[in-house]
C-alpha cells in the first residue's frame, strides 16, 4: 500500500469518528451534565482529524511529531469522555459507544506507533 493510501485512509478513518463523535454527542440529554461532556467530546473527538492535517503539512520532522502527539493528546481525551458516558451512563443503547470505544483505541495505537516510526526515521 502506498504511503499516499495510507494517509488517506487515516484520514477518512479520522473524518469517520469525528462525525460519529458529533452523532454521539447530539444523542446525549439535555442536562448539565449532557451539556458539558457533550461539549467536551466534540472538541477533544473532533480535534485529531484538524490536527492531523495540520501534520500533513508540518514543517519538520519534528513539528510533524509534535502535532502527532497533540492529536494522540485528544484521542486519549475523547476514550477517557467516552468512558464517562458509558459509567454515568447518559446514554441508553452503549453499543455506539462501544463502537467508539474501540475506534478510539485503535487511533491511538496507531498514532503512537506512527509517533515511534517518526522518532527512528529522525534518528
Amino acid at each position: 500500500m502506498s504511503e499516499e493510501k495510507k494517509n488517506y485512509d487515516l484520514e477518512e478513518r479520522l473524518i469517520s469518528f469525528s462525525v460519529n463523535i458529533l452523532n454521539l454527542a447530539e444523542q446525549l440529554p439535555n442536562t448539565r451534565n449532557g451539556n458539558y461532556i457533550g461539549g467536551q467530546i466534540i472538541e477533544y473527538g473532533t480535534a485529531p482529524a484538524l490536527i492531523y492535517g495540520e501534520a500533513q503539512g508540518a514543517e519538520s520532522r519534528k513539528d510533524f511529531i509534535h502535532k502527532m502527539k497533540i492529536a494522540l493528546k485528544e484521542l486519549r481525551e475523547t476514550h477517557i469522555a467516552l468512558k464517562i458516558i458509558k459509567s454515568k451512563p447518559l446514554v441508553k443503547h452503549f453499543d455506539k459507544v462501544d463502537k467508539l470505544i474501540l475506534e478510539c483505541n485503535e487511533l491511538i495505537s496507531i498514532f503512537i506507533s506512527s509517533i515511534k516510526t517518526a522518532h527512528k526515521n529522525k534518528k
